[in-house]
């Protein structure tokens, strides 16, 4: 007896003779509700976009499959236009399972899963105009706000994008160029071969920890460039 929503598989065996397995994951269908949340301080479009594109660029380097993922941004751009019959029709035709019929958990054909954040679904509610006076005001205020970094030491794990989790001795107050030449010294990974990233954004080597709101028990994603060319004196 099948189960309802599930997706149905035809495999072979010696000799040949046909059998199927049904996957007995629950499928919904995308439901018109998105996800409301809140930014940390108020975005501006511009920002949103920039962290949408950071994430999106990032994500398949990781999990999952890239077609997948290309499918999954498709059906997210067709979702907030409010074309849920346009979403709808990308996700089947990705075989996409939604056991929630929302974006932001789903699993392809071979039980992958992939899991989306909010702001790459829906604008956060304290979204601002870019002309808005308040640009300058809520960036003047963050920076006052930041307190000094804390030199206080901690174990930072990093995930490699060849699927290893590596741990680094770190504080708030290490920039990311100082992070990345412990790294080559633990792993020997040369740093012209890393690219760190949090939270679907790239960190620049002048960047602090305190300055990204990097903290221990986070993880930092580190793309290996295994073709970049190695510079030696």
């Amino acid at each position: 007896m099948g189960v309802p929503n599930s997706r149905e598989y035809t495999y072979y065996h010696a000799p040949n003779t046909p059998f199927k397995i049904v996957l007995k994951r629950r499928n919904e269908p995308l439901k018109k509700e998105r996800p409301k949340w809140k930014s940390e301080y108020p975005m501006t479009e511009g920002q949103l976009r920039s962290k949408r594109d950071e994430f999106w660029d990032t994500a398949p380097a990781f999990d999952g499959r890239k077609e997948i993922w290309d499918a999954l941004r498709a059906a997210a751009l067709a979702a907030e236009c409010n074309d849920l019959e346009l979403a709808q029709a990308i996700v089947d035709g990705a075989c996409i399972t939604l056991p929630h019929g929302s974006l932001t958990e789903s699993y392809d054909e071979l039980g992958n899963r992939y899991q989306l954040p909010a702001y790459a679904l829906a604008p956060p509610v304290n979204l601002i105009s870019e002309t808005s006076s308040e640009v300058k005001v809520s960036e003047s205020t963050q920076k006052q706000a930041q307190p000094p970094p804390c030199r206080q030491e901690f174990q930072l794990r990093v995930r490699l994008s060849t699927g290893k989790d590596v741990r680094l001795t770190a504080s708030l107050a290490d920039s990311i160029a100082e992070l990345k030449k412990q790294l080559e010294e633990q792993e020997e990974i040369d740093v012209t071969r890393q690219r760190w990233f949090f939270s679907g954004k790239l960190l620049t080597d002048k960047t602090r920890l305190q300055d990204a709101k990097i903290q221990k028990d986070y993880v930092v994603q580190v793309i290996v460039n295994m073709n970049s060319p190695v510079i030696t004196n």
